[in-house]
């Protein structure tokens, strides 16, 4: 097996898994662990994997994104503490858009339900989290609906954002970086998060810690847009603290 090969290889094994460790793809693929790590540095300098401590996890690109059937198995305890947190951003707010994606339907689950809100959403699991909530009156954006993530796209979900003025929007990315911003795959989602960001007074970015450092394909905002930025501890402080540097607060949950 040639390196090219063998690294195509281990580039399916971390989009299948979410993850790959160096020890393991070492037995499978009958080659020593500094062969697999020489690999892996490869791949990440190609933007493919990010490297962790032993291993690796994919990063999402124009030609690869992950579902939402597939987000609501990675990371959940830590996304939990992330959207809890995220919710005690709301303060006076009346009216909030909440993003597509896992993370933004934990932070809608976590919102008080006691007290009149409006909620604008692109996404139909989001939607379908808040129907019963007796004081929220949830706006579901009209588009074209993307099966992975069960959200609405393109000019007819940018046109009605763009009649709003809200108060409060949290929105997530696959990639968070000082260099290039927030990033996402997909071009009619960035549009999407785009006007989302321009037709509100705040933003709160929440996400979890491996999001950080990675880029996508489209930058829809840059750090300083954010007025807050939560993630969870296992973001080291002293990299929290670089991202306050351009604006934010950073709140680690």
């Amino acid at each position: 097996m040639t390196a090219e090969e063998r690294q195509r290889q281990i580039v399916r094994a971390a989009r299948r898994s979410g993850s790959v460790d160096v020890t393991v793809l070492a037995a499978e693929l009958g080659v020593a662990k500094e062969t697999v790590r020489r690999d892996l540095r490869a791949l990440e300098d190609h933007g493919l994997v990010r490297r962790t401590h032993g291993g690796a996890y994919p990063v999402e690109s124009a030609g690869f994104e992950t579902t939402l059937a597939f987000r609501t198995t990675m990371h959940v305890p830590e996304k939990r503490r992330i959207a809890a947190a995220a919710a005690e951003q709301l303060g006076d707010a009346e009216t909030v858009f909440i993003d597509e994606g896992f993370t933004p339907q934990l932070i809608a689950e976590a919102l008080p339900k006691n007290r009149p809100l409006t909620v604008v959403t692109a996404s139909l699991a989001t939607a379908g989290v808040l129907t019963e909530a007796e004081h929220v009156t949830v706006l579901l954006l009209g588009g074209r609906v993307r099966a992975g993530t069960l959200a609405t796209v393109d000019h007819w979900t940018t046109r009605m954002l763009a009649g709003f003025v809200i108060d409060l929007a949290y929105i997530g990315a696959n990639g968070i970086s000082r260099e290039h911003g927030l990033t996402t795959p997909d071009p009619a989602v960035s549009e999407v998060k785009a006007q989302a960001i321009r037709a509100s007074r705040r933003t709160v970015f929440a996400g979890v810690h491996t999001k950080f450092g990675a880029s996508s394909f489209c930058r829809f905002a840059g750090v300083g847009d954010l007025e807050c930025i939560v993630t969870s501890a296992q973001l080291p402080a002293s990299e929290a603290h670089r991202y306050s540097l351009q604006g934010p607060q950073v709140v680690r949950a």
